[in-house]
């Protein structure tokens, strides 16, 4: 070495890459469960390759999707509870994904953080596989990037990108029209959306993450950390008996803003309040927050993560399709002429 050098490494400057392989090392098991018809190489080269005619399509549209996981992050980095954040992150994509009526078949995460601690890092993304193998795609890459300077101790960021296919002319949606009937599938609590708002209500209420739930067991921070539902397998087993014209995941914008995405021009929908029970983590936001009824219906899925849009004389059939796909199925309503979503009875 030229006298006078420093002798600086990159581990100096923050970034350790043993610490990185090692991640890697231990996530392979993890992205190993994942593998799926297709999967021709996974972790460890510049690139992964998928193979679709070993997937089995003949002629494939591809179709890809991008999501995060919000400020849902903020209490899984306060609490330390990281393990589901990751189900969250997979759900997020292909929730989107399925309602184009496609298939996910791989997924890949990009996870960054100002110091890689490989045993959150690895939680989180053990999490991220477990999504992947409940809604059938494989786990085949990914970027984890240890900057310092950019995040402050222990925070991180998530984002994935999921992609699937479809047979040529199976694009949904397609074929929606007036009488067709709106299936509601159970969310499983406040999912990935509206939680900048939620953190402000649990702030007013005076609560800590670890108190005591306010509306059922366990702590306030785990129970709000619950995993966004995956509803893949279900929906697609409900498109391949037939009759499914659209789907629609409730993410931002609850019910109100995403059922007319999937709505042709000239049609809205007539839905009753009361075909549901409301679940009790928004009745208390609700009442703590003093939030009325319309911007809890365009904030929050407010108990329904999935819609469906389907012929009216298979809405019986595709019921029983769904619930024996283990979903909770309430019928919500028609689309009706005229655009816009006219709500009955009420939600709380």
């Amino acid at each position: 070495m030229t006298s006078g050098k420093n002798g600086l490494t990159y581990a100096d400057a923050g970034v350790d890459i043993d610490a990185g392989n090692e991640l890697v090392d231990r996530i392979k098991p993890a992205a190993k469960r994942t593998n799926r018809p297709g999967v021709m190489s996974g972790l460890g080269g510049f690139g992964a390759l998928f193979d679709l005619k070993a997937a089995g399509y003949e002629d494939p549209i591809l179709v890809g999707a991008t999501d995060g996981v919000g400020t849902k992050l903020r209490i899984a980095i306060d609490t330390g509870l990281v393990d589901g954040v990751g189900i969250d992150l997979v759900a997020m994509c292909v929730n989107d994904l399925v309602c184009q009526g496609a298939e996910p078949l791989f997924f890949l995460d990009y996870f960054a953080t100002g110091k890689l601690e490989t045993d959150v890092a690895a939680r989180i993304i053990e999490g991220i596989a477990e999504g992947c193998v409940r809604s059938g795609c494989a786990l085949i890459g990914g970027e984890t990037a240890e900057m310092p300077g950019m995040y402050p101790k222990g925070d991180f960021d998530l984002a994935g990108f999921a992609v699937g296919a479809m047979e040529r002319g199976t694009a949904l949606p397609e074929g929606v029209s007036e009488g067709d009937v709106l299936l509601g599938l159970a969310s499983d609590g406040v999912h990935s959306n509206g939680y900048s708002l939620v953190r402000q209500i649990v702030k007013y209420s005076g609560l800590g993450w670890d108190g005591d739930n306010p509306f059922g067991e366990g702590k306030l921070g785990e129970a709000l950390l619950t995993p966004t539902r995956l509803y893949v397998k279900q929906a697609l087993a409900a498109v391949r008996a037939g009759g499914v014209n659209a789907l629609a995941h409730i993410t931002g914008g609850g019910l109100t803003e995403n059922l007319p995405r999937v709505l042709p021009e000239g049609l809205g929908a007539d839905i009753d309040l009361g075909a549901w029970e409301l679940p009790g983590v928004f009745k208390w936001l609700a009442e703590t927050g003093g939030i009325e009824e319309g911007e809890m219906l365009k904030t929050f899925n407010c108990g329904i993560g999935m819609m469906l849009v389907v012929k009216a004389d298979r809405a019986d059939a595709l019921t029983e399709v769904l619930e024996g796909e283990g979903e909770t199925v309430a019928r919500l309503g028609t689309v009706t002429a005229g655009e816009g979503i006219r709500y009955t009875g009420g939600l709380l």
